[in-house]
């Protein structure tokens, strides 16, 4: 059985505070519950909603997202409620009760095309991951099932799964018109199927011997502590660089400044990894952006594939 830690992580509505473990919770299935009586399937739920101040309860994957009422602010209450939660998740007692074999969720793909022309982005209509994992062959995979059944294709090279999306690169052996119907319909029943996008041992990355995701590399960096600089440049990364970038099908990582030659170096990951296009977009957004928005305290933006 695992140990459940719990994480407490901030969303950009103020009154939805995330609370984060370190295993999952529900494989296939995202729940939300807006009182106690909806709440029957989820004794965890019903639980959070004798706090007075607990509006809806959100379970899904690896979280717990909670909605307050206003009575209350989330710094007050919010290291009790992360107990409460870790508290029960450790004494066993199950998230999810229904009985009745769930119900087959119908689920879409559409594919996008990407500015890198090697990769292709598939787009769900559901969450599939709570951060951002980037698998380079399919070693780098065990403990992604859907990442290593991808890679039983011949064809794929990389691959990248975040928030609703996998980002898939190929090889020049075969052209996306011959291939994305087949990956885009694999992808499909492979999550109606309810098999798992990733495993438990993704989230407890402790094999620092193994690199098993970009998590690993995330974790790097945000364990150390940043200048007031380094936040600067993090925080506009995170604003105005990561959604569009997203919205490609990669990411962006802040890695490093270099105080004496005022250069900011970033990984780039999924679709942007070797993109062609992503050293304009490096030159003429991001360090444009930058240079601006940071007033001369940077003179470059230089980039490392993921």
């Amino acid at each position: 059985m695992s140990h459940f830690n719990i994480e407490i992580s901030q969303t950009s509505n103020q009154n939805i505070v995330k609370f984060i473990a370190n295993s999952f919770l529900t494989r296939s299935t995202s729940y939300e519950f807006k009182n106690i009586d909806e709440a029957k399937v989820s004794p965890l739920a019903q639980e959070l909603f004798y706090l007075p101040f607990v509006k809806t309860v959100y379970i899904s994957q690896n979280f717990v997202a909670i909605e307050k009422y206003s009575i209350v602010e989330w710094q007050d209450v919010q290291e009790e409620v992360a107990e409460s939660i870790g508290e029960y998740l450790n004494s066993g007692k199950p998230v999810i009760t229904e009985t009745d074999n769930p119900k087959k969720i119908p689920v879409s793909i559409y594919a996008e095309s990407t500015p890198n022309p090697s990769v292709m982005k598939f787009v769900a209509n559901k969450p599939l991951a709570t951060g951002t994992f980037e698998f380079k062959n399919i070693d780098e995979a065990a403990h992604s099932p859907l990442a290593k059944a991808l890679f039983n294709f011949s064809f794929v090279k990389e691959v990248f799964i975040s928030a609703n999306y996998v980002s898939v690169m190929k090889y020049n052996v075969a052209e996306w018109p011959e291939i994305s119907m087949e990956i885009r319909e694999f992808i499909r029943k492979f999550i109606e199927d309810g098999k798992p996008v990733l495993n438990d041992e993704i989230l407890n990355a402790t094999n620092s011997d193994q690199a098993i995701s970009s998590k690993e590399k995330i974790s790097e960096n945000t364990s150390k502590d940043h200048t007031a600089l380094e936040k600067e440049i993090i925080s506009i990364l995170d604003e105005y660089v990561k959604p569009a970038v997203a919205r490609d099908g990669g990411h962006i990582l802040f890695d490093s400044f270099n105080e004496e030659t005022k250069t900011v170096k970033v990984i780039l990951q999924g679709a942007c990894s070797g993109c062609p296009s992503s050293t304009i977009t490096l030159k003429n957004g991001i360090e444009t952006m930058l240079k601006e928005m940071l007033q001369g305290r940077i003179d470059s933006v230089v980039a490392v594939n993921g």
